[in-house]
Order: structure tokens, then C-alpha cells, then sequence
């Protein structure tokens, strides 16, 4: 067998030491696109039904510390709680963002509604998130519900969560009508995650 470079290759380099990312924006976020929309184009096309809220937030590590090279993917239901409706302007209800250098992130998109369980039982609106980040070595999977919204009491996910950490699944209401959610990777104030 010949180790001549020209007959088998030349040697493989070294692995990187990280364990996820870096990630690169160009087909993995909309940066490139204009946006962090959830939906074919932007959120505001003719035809999606539906009302228009925007969720932003901060991806914080252990120490309090912004993550600025995370990856959000959010997966929901559309107004009516269908996913993927067909005749819904070509809205997919998913949706991928990154983080900026400070750890900030938002989203634009249309409020879900409430969606059937497999057992039949109705779950309050939320946007189901992925969080990608440096040290993952899978991806970590919360929910994003709504402060103030009824449904949330008879939830049959947020009823296996502890009362005392539920808060850490509520975006929000901000004065300007948007919703407030952080992400808290570990420490304190962690979000609670779910296996995925």
C-alpha cells in the first residue's frame, strides 16, 4: 500500500475542540434574508390570519453571561392551533434565529392557538424552541407560553412542571405589546427544559 500524499490524500488536520457550532449564518439563520420571521417572506403577507406579536429575549450561560453565538429554532401551530396548514399564505410555523454579539434574539411572528394533544386534550398556545450553543452537545427543548392567557391553568405540559419554575416557560407582556422571554442555559434562574 503507498503512503505517497499524491496516492492516498494528505493528512487530516486536527478536530476542533468545540462541541457545537460555530454556525454559519448562510442558510442556517434569515440574517441574509431581512429577517427572523416564521414564514415564507414576511409575517406581514397578505393572507396569513392571525395576530402579530413579536417575542425577544437574551440567551444568558451559567454565570449571567450573553451567549452570542446561539441558535433558536421555534416550531408552532398556526392561529387556528393547525401545524403547517396548507392555504395559510405559506406559513410553515418554523422559524430559525441567531443570537446577536450580546446574546439578544427576537422573534416575529403570528400568535398561535391552542393545539389538540394526542390524548385529546387542548394545550394552551406556545411556540415550541430549540436552543443550540456552544457546549451543547444536543439541543436543548423548552416552550414559550404566553402571560395571561387562560389556557395556561389547564395546560397538561405546564402541569408536569413545578409551580415555582413555571415562570421560566411565560414570555411577558412588555408596555409596547411585546413579550419579554430570557433563556437561562443553567444557574439560578435556569429554564426549564424537556427531553427531547
Amino acid at each position: 500500500m503507498s503512503t505517497d500524499p499524491q496516492t492516498v490524500g494528505a493528512p487530516l488536520g486536527i478536530t476542533p475542540s468545540q462541541t457545537i457550532g460555530p454556525f454559519f449564518a448562510y442558510a442556517l439563520t434569515p440574517r441574509a434574508y431581512g429577517g427572523s420571521e416564521l414564514a415564507t417572506g414576511t409575517i406581514a403577507a397578505e393572507g396569513v390570519a392571525g395576530e402579530r406579536i413579536r417575542i425577544a429575549g437574551t440567551v444568558y450561560d451559567g454565570d449571567g453571561v450573553p451567549v452570542g453565538d446561539a441558535m433558536l429554532e421555534s416550531w408552532q401551530a398556526d392561529a387556528q392551533g393547525r401545524y403547517n396548514a396548507v392555504g395559510n399564505a405559506g406559513f410553515t410555523g418554523f422559524g430559525r434565529v441567531e443570537t446577536t454579539a450580546e446574546g439578544a434574539f427576537q422573534i416575529e411572528t403570528i400568535r398561535p392557538g391552542p393545539v389538540a394533544s394526542p390524548d385529546g386534550t387542548m394545550q394552551a398556545p406556545h411556540l415550541s424552541l430549540s436552543v443550540f450553543a456552544r457546549g451543547l452537545l444536543t439541543r436543548l427543548t423548552t416552550r414559550i407560553y404566553f402571560e395571561g392567557e387562560a389556557a395556561n391553568s389547564a395546560d397538561p405540559v405546564l402541569a408536569l412542571v413545578p409551580a415555582e419554575r413555571r415562570q421560566t416557560l411565560i414570555a411577558t407582556r412588555q408596555p409596547d405589546g411585546s413579550f419579554r422571554f430570557d433563556i437561562h442555559l443553567q444557574g439560578e434562574n435556569e429554564t426549564v427544559f424537556f427531553a427531547a
